[in-house]
């Protein structure tokens, strides 16, 4: 029963709709009729500003990593994976149930399931998803190839750099897989608009200048 209810917690709160329920308290705005339309942290940016993105981006990190962490905070990490909790708190982020199921595109809240996971690996997919958006400076496009690269990592850091993945968790890759997939599913209208040289762009990067179409 106390598994159960960890699980559900996991998935409470990633359901926690941070990009709607700032709009709408702070700046009287819900986001998911502006820009994209998703409640994402990229929303957020462009329709609220670079505070209340850089605010929703940790609150949804952090909800994945908080969620990850539960059942070493409650002594269950001995009798069940806690990626099963990020994993909960990832289906919450983007069905939440506080906000009609309709929710974000996994990024920050799988990112969030590392950080509680392994903190060292998290701050190098950090720096893999910076790198990339440096040479695309397109979010969604940044997104795929991290997801992509990241999951590579999981099979490959435990042989090349044990510092940083120090042993194999074939449950990672799965999970990490699973994930990368759903991002590419979640962001097929971005995978149009990046064919069609229409997707956004970000001030940050070689491509930022570049115009689109």
């Amino acid at each position: 029963m106390k598994l159960i209810i960890l699980l559900l917690a996991a998935y409470l709160l990633g359901s926690i709709p941070s990009g709607v329920w700032i709009g709408k308290i702070f700046y009287h705005k819900d986001i998911r009729k502006y820009g994209s339309g998703n409640m994402g942290t990229t929303n957020t940016f462009r329709v609220l500003g670079k505070t209340a993105g850089s605010v929703v981006f940790i609150l949804d990190v952090l909800k994945g990593a908080l969620a990850t962490y539960l059942p070493v905070l409650f002594g269950l990490s001995h009798s069940i994976n806690p990626l099963w909790f990020g994993v909960c708190a990832v289906i919450g982020h983007t069905f939440p149930i506080f906000a009609g199921f309709k929710g974000g595109k996994a990024v920050a809240t799988s990112g969030g399931m590392l950080l509680g996971y392994n903190p060292i690996f998290f701050l190098y997919s950090i720096i893999i998803f910076l790198v990339v958006l440096f040479l695309t400076s397109i979010v969604s496009l940044t997104s795929m190839i991290a997801a992509v690269l990241i999951t590579l990592s999981t099979v490959i850091l435990p042989f090349v750099a044990p510092g940083i993945l120090p042993k194999q968790n074939w449950l990672l890759t799965f999970i990490a897989l699973g994930i990368t997939i759903f991002i590419f599913y979640r962001h097929r209208e971005n995978i149009q608009r990046i064919k069609n040289g229409t997707e956004s762009r970000v001030p940050f990067g070689l491509n930022s200048s570049r115009k689109d179409k």
